[in-house]
């Protein structure tokens, strides 16, 4: 993430306030409510909700539903799956492409690496007052990255974000960050407290696999083991059970 982000912390007293709120079980607002407090959501709300309504009712996805993020670095993609609250298999509802790219293949390993990490992770900061529009941030570094990094400073402040800039985060075009904003606060105030964000080096088929790790064969016992993720994924389009053990990751 670029250095300024972090600023924000500094001045946003206000959205540490409405975290704490909407984490107590007396919170009298609900989670979206809160979110339309803040005048960038509102006007999120405004330029893309009735659209995305009409496509997911479109796409049978109209009422209470919840999201699966996934992130392709190569391909430049973002992918994001719902499924109503009831069913148990997703469905690919929209694909939105990366307007920037930093760093190279393999995981971030240390601060100012410049790197996109790569692995299991999920949204955990919902930033309405962004220095990039609006910002989804996921909850790097997890243990498998602080393993990874050992003594090393890991860095942070990763964000799914707009403003079409970045030094390691996904960065979206304004509009689009709007909609998959919309759609995040949509889906936690379902009540999905952890959308799951999954960043893949590259579409985790043998034939990429391959390929890519003759060019960074160093990262192969690490897409060996994230590789998984990715095919239980695409056979059963369910969010497979993620162990992590001795700093790798597992899954079922």
């Amino acid at each position: 993430m670029i250095r300024s982000e972090t600023n924000y912390k500094k001045t946003l007293f206000q959205v540490i306030l409405f975290f704490i709120m909407t984490s107590s079980a007396s919170a009298q607002l609900a989670f979206k409510k809160q979110q339309l407090t803040f005048p960038r959501v509102r006007d999120a709300y405004d330029d893309s909700w009735v659209n995305l309504q009409n496509q997911l009712k479109t796409a049978k996805f109209d009422g209470p539903f919840q999201l699966y993020l996934a992130a392709y670095k190569t391909e430049g993609l973002l992918e994001l799956w719902a499924k109503k609250i009831k069913d148990k298999e997703y469905r690919l509802f929209k694909t939105y492409k990366f307007c920037a790219h930093s760093g190279t293949l393999g995981p971030k390993v240390q601060e100012g690496d410049y790197q996109t990490p790569e692995g299991i992770y999920y949204i955990n900061v919902f930033n309405p007052m962004s220095n990039f529009h609006l910002s989804l941030g996921v909850n790097y570094p997890n243990a498998v990255d602080k393993k990874r990094s050992g003594t090393k400073r890991t860095g942070g402040d990763i964000y799914i974000h707009g403003n079409c800039v970045t030094v390691g985060c996904i960065p979206l075009t304004d509009e689009k960050i709007k909609e998959v904003y919309v759609l995040a606060v949509e889906a936690q105030n379902s009540g999905q407290t952890k959308i799951p964000v999954h960043i893949f080096p590259f579409k985790m088929n043998k034939e990429n696999l391959d390929k890519f790790v003759a060019k960074f064969p160093q990262q192969k016992a690490f897409w060996t083991s994230l590789q998984p993720a990715y095919h239980l994924f695409e056979q059963h389009k369910t969010i497979p059970q993620t162990l992590v053990k001795e700093g790798k990751y597992t899954f079922k």
